[in-house]
């Protein structure tokens, strides 16, 4: 599908979700879902407006809460952001994503300890959800917890091994421990997958390797 259809397709989903809002003006889910399909069609401000209106109908809704953080991180309100990600932890003291989301926030700003904290809870409320795994590992490396985030490495690999970033956080945490071999092996298969990885860290691992 080209760019061109899948804008065509953008644009048909969000006149039905706009017909849907003014049938329904006080129903949280087609504002909730007209921001989502906004955010996606990177029509940021029409997505907070929608996402904003979804919170004030049901300020209990995290869904809403979590995807407008992530549309004020876009907009660099970095604040907003974490008032929206903290509404939705009020909300649903177990929402994973909001947990994440602080905590890729705390990485921008160089809070490495409360990144890890946060990414730490992600993972305890959704032990499925790669993305905590993967940032979690990203902080712990930083830090340089060196067996945690091999640790965390392989159980984003378990769950998605598909996922170019994982292979190579994992080829990264094994490096640290020593392994470079096993390293080598998922650098490897992050390159495979079309993840572009560091050329200096891909210089490193070959002289332990050789």
């Amino acid at each position: 599908m080209t760019e061109k259809q899948i804008q065509e397709d953008l644009g048909k989903v969000i006149a039905e979700l706009e017909q849907k809002v003014a049938e329904k003006p006080n129903s949280v889910m087609p504002h909730h879902h007209l921001g989502l399909v906004y955010h996606k069609a990177r029509r940021l401000d029409d997505a907070a407006r929608e996402l904003e209106r979804a919170v004030e109908i049901d300020p209990l809704w995290s869904p809403s809460w979590v995807n407008l953080s992530a549309v004020y991180f876009e907009q660099g309100e970095i604040d907003r952001a974490v008032t929206a990600n903290e509404k939705a932890l009020a909300a649903d003291p177990k929402c994973a994503q909001a947990f994440t989301n602080l905590g890729l926030i705390h990485q921008q700003r160089g809070e490495v300890e409360k990144a890890i904290d946060a990414h730490t809870k992600a993972t305890q409320n959704d032990p499925k959800l790669v993305s905590a795994w993967v940032n979690l590992t990203t902080t712990l490396i930083m830090a340089g917890q060196d067996q945690r985030a091999l640790e965390a490495a392989r159980e984003s690999v378990a769950l998605d091994p598909d996922l170019p970033v994982a292979q190579n956080n994992l080829a990264v945490a094994l490096y640290y421990v020593g392994n470079f071999a096993e390293a080598k092996r998922h650098v490897d298969k992050a390159k495979n997958l079309g993840y572009p990885v560091d050329a200096r860290f891909e210089a490193a691992l070959a002289k332990e390797v050789a």
